[in-house]
């Protein structure tokens, strides 16, 4: 019998998602999936939902719920974490303190200052995790979901035995967006895809076999509908030869070139009709707005005579449990350290590559080089990030300064002492979060 444990099992529609769509392999129908949360309330809908689909389903699985994080993860052979370190009143000044100084961000949940502060407050409750699994479940694998991904996987792959991968939507989601613009099926579609979260290329896209980087080319060039829907990537593309994964919206953030100056970000950052959504206004709306309703949308859901449909669903991280369990051979692109896998790119950093997962762990396949015109960008951001990890294990703000004052998008707009000043002001708003750190003044 395999136990399945969700830290974070209180946001509510992952889990519930995730937990049909394991119950769905006959190797993981009788699992045992223990749901521990911070918040007594959503742990309880989030219980009564597993339940739920229990029920629907005829299957023998079990389910448990406990606000004591170590007796959920006793005995787990996989551990996944959707964790959130702060509410809006926390994380909004990762944003709002760099807009004051000109630092214009729009999701800022990945890397550049906010991504960092973010970081640095999530990788504490992240490790204590980690060491309870080093106690009482050392033989798990850990799935994170949780952001920044390529930072949080980078500090633990340093600090601990534990196997750690890192999942993340935008390889599959941003290949199947590449499909629909040239009218091919994902069951046409192979790729090779290699660099960082969030900032990985497709060094290949092929439709049964054919390269179909032209079919793409010919899509973003003659069709103002696709071009417009994704502004910021298709620039990118057109620019440097291949398609980043991850949506415009956050890629405007990684690089100089989009939002330095107001006529900019009005032509790029603002009328793109696929990623508009993703304004910070617009998404510190909805996380308030869903803070304020999850209570009224979990008693609907419940309401419901068919409150889900059990079939199969794609989430990755159902068919690498399968597999690691002896189920079917898995293969998805994961967060893993770069041993060597793509030779461009610091090495034991976390890297974003193809893995292929069975009953003996993980395996990432070798990739080689990155093409150079994707590659500057990428080293920078990666080794950004290599700082930002160091500077917290060290509990050094000084290397956190010097992380950020790499940052393009800041260093694009702001001298090295107005950086040195806003990354004080970071500190200062979230020093209580930070226990690393002795000292909090650069």
């Amino acid at each position: 019998m395999t136990k399945i444990t969700f830290i974070g099992a209180g946001s509510l529609g992952f889990t519930r998602g995730l937990v049909r769509d394991i119950l769905t392999f006959p190797l993981l129908a009788d699992a045992t999936i223990a749901l521990m949360d911070i918040d007594p309330e959503r742990l309880d809908f989030s219980k009564r939902a597993v339940e739920k689909i229990i029920q629907l389903g005829n299957y023998p699985a079990k389910v448990t719920a406990t606000l004591d994080r170590v007796e959920a993860l006793r005995d787990a052979d996989v551990v996944l974490t959707t964790i959130l370190a702060g509410q809006t009143d926390v994380w909004r000044h990762d944003i709002e303190i760099p807009k004051k100084y000109g630092v214009d961000i729009n999701v800022g949940d990945t890397r550049g200052p906010s991504g960092i502060f973010r970081f640095l407050r999530t990788i504490n409750p992240m490790m204590d995790i980690v060491r309870d699994m080093e106690r009482v479940c050392p033989k798990a694998i850990l799935l994170n979901y949780t952001n920044p991904m390529a930072m949080l996987c980078g500090a633990i792959q340093r600090s601990s035995f534990i196997s750690t991968t890192g999942l993340c939507h935008s390889v599959q989601g941003t290949a199947q967006m590449l499909g629909w613009w040239i009218g091919a099926m994902p069951e046409e579609i192979t790729y090779t895809c290699a660099g960082i979260n969030h900032q990985a290329w497709y060094l290949d896209f092929k439709v049964n076999g054919e390269d179909a980087y032209p079919l793409i080319h010919q899509a973003i060039t003659e069709n103002p509908e696709v071009y417009e829907s994704e502004i910021v990537r298709n620039e990118m593309y057109l620019a440097l030869g291949k398609y980043v994964t991850e949506s415009s919206g956050h890629n405007s953030e990684y690089n100089w070139w989009f939002r330095k100056r107001p006529d900019l970000i009005e032509k790029y950052c603002i009328h793109g009709t696929g990623w508009n959504p993703g304004e910070y206004a617009y998404i510190l709306k909805e996380y308030q707005n869903n803070e304020a309703t999850w209570k009224d949308q979990a008693k609907e859901w419940f309401a419901s005579d068919t409150p889900i449909i059990l079939d199969r669903g794609q989430e990755y991280a159902a068919y690498i449990i399968n597999a690691f369990k002896g189920g079917e051979l898995f293969k998805f692109n994961g967060n893993v350290p770069n041993t060597n896998l793509v030779t461009n790119l610091p090495q034991n950093a976390c890297v974003e590559v193809t893995v292929l997962v069975d009953k003996d762990g993980l395996h990432p396949i070798h990739v080689g080089a990155l093409p150079a015109e994707c590659a500057l960008l990428t080293q920078l951001s990666s080794g950004i990030e290599e700082m930002a990890i160091t500077g917290s294990l060290a509990g050094d703000p000084t290397m956190i300064y010097r992380a950020i004052c790499h940052d393009p998008l800041t260093a694009a707009m702001l001298s090295l002492q107005e950086i040195k000043t806003m990354v004080n002001e970071m500190f200062e708003q979230n020093k209580a979060y930070l226990p690393q750190f002795k000292n909090f003044k650069i």
